[in-house]
Formats: structure tokens, C-alpha cells, sequence
């Protein structure tokens, strides 16, 4: 695992100003690179969007559909017997009436179980993501120059400046999750002291 050393601007401009500043001081291109770091519950983790695979209103929506399926089968077969029987249709009307039984149910069962399921409170999982959004200006550093790092994001007027392990690759923090709590340097700089 590498050291990093971060701190969040509002502008690319200004982020690139701040990227100018550690290469003044003697930071090599290879060791910084600038993130873009979306709002919050926007970083579409998933190719169809969104944060999470499932909603949690819906996670026990497929037991319900699989419950009712049988009762909706049943119940359109019995349907279609009653048809053939009264108005003496072809009997292809029987595994019809079964399939049609058998979607009508599983609807119904997965719609049942989804509006049973509790609601979600998006106020709290907003509230545990506490990276703000903004240009993520990323340094690769080592102990011995970590504070320096540190102090030149500072001055370049960075916000949130944070100390992170992760893996440093090609030039870019290769593993870096934008839902991950930030941990502050302030907090090392207490423990240095």
C-alpha cells in the first residue's frame, strides 16, 4: 500500500494551480493526479447507474413472485377448465389461462412483498458518505514527505486535507472509492505532536 496525501478543491482550475504548486516544490508528475469527485449518490458504481445493486424496498420482491406463481398457475388453470367447461372453448385456452394465472400472481406476489418491505431512509445514507464533492488533488508521498505535501496543498488553498493508504498505480490512486470517509491529517498532526 502507498502513502497519499489529498485535499479537495472546488475548481479544475484551481486544482491545477495547486498541482503546479507541489511540482514546484519538487513533487514529480507520476506523484499527483487530479479525481473528480461527483455529488453525492452519484457516482454510478453500477452500468445502469445508481450506488447500490438493489433497492431495499424491493430486496424481498423475488420471494413473493415465487410464492404467488403457483397460486396464479392454479388459479388461471382452474379458470380455464371453468371456460372450457361452460362455453366449451378449444382446450389451448387451458395453458393459457394457466400462464396468464401464473404472471398475474408472481405480479401481485412481488408487489405485495415490496410494499411490505420498510422504507428507506436516504437522509442517513447520505449522511454516511461524508466526502463533499469537488477536484480531488492526490499526492504520492512517503513519511518523510507527507507534511510537506501537506503544507503546499494548504497554502494552495486546499480543503480537507486527508491521509489515505491505497494503491498507487500508473500515476493515479488506483483504488480510490469516493463513498469512503476521508481520514483528516489534522488527526496525524495531533499524534506527530
Amino acid at each position: 500500500m502507498s502513502l497519499i496525501v489529498a485535499a479537495r478543491f472546488t475548481t479544475f482550475p484551481v486544482a491545477e494551480d495547486a498541482a503546479q504548486k507541489l511540482f514546484n516544490a519538487g513533487f514529480v508528475e507520476e506523484d499527483v493526479t487530479l479525481i473528480c469527485v461527483n455529488p453525492r449518490d452519484q457516482h454510478a458504481r453500477y452500468p445502469i447507474g445508481g450506488e447500490v445493486g438493489t433497492d431495499a424496498g424491493a430486496k424481498d420482491s423475488p420471494k413473493g413472485a415465487g410464492m404467488a406463481v403457483t397460486l396464479g398457475a392454479v388459479a388461471g388453470a382452474v379458470v380455464g377448465v371453468a371456460l372450457f367447461a361452460a362455453f366449451s372453448v378449444a382446450l389451448v385456452v387451458l395453458p393459457i389461462a394457466a400462464g396468464v394465472g401464473a404472471f398475474v400472481g408472481a405480479l401481485i406476489g412481488a408487489m405485495a412483498r415490496t410494499r411490505a418491505a420498510a422504507p428507506v431512509d436516504h437522509h442517513r445514507i447520505l449522511d454516511e458518505e461524508a466526502r463533499d464533492s469537488g477536484v480531488l488533488v492526490a499526492v504520492h508521498v512517503e513519511p518523510d514527505n507527507q507534511f510537506d505535501a501537506a503544507r503546499v496543498l494548504r497554502e494552495a488553498g486546499g480543503a480537507t486535507i486527508e491521509r489515505a493508504s491505497g494503491c498507487w498505480q500508473q500515476g493515479r490512486w488506483a483504488d480510490f472509492d469516493p463513498r469512503r470517509k476521508p481520514v483528516p491529517l489534522s488527526e496525524f498532526n495531533e499524534e506527530r505532536t
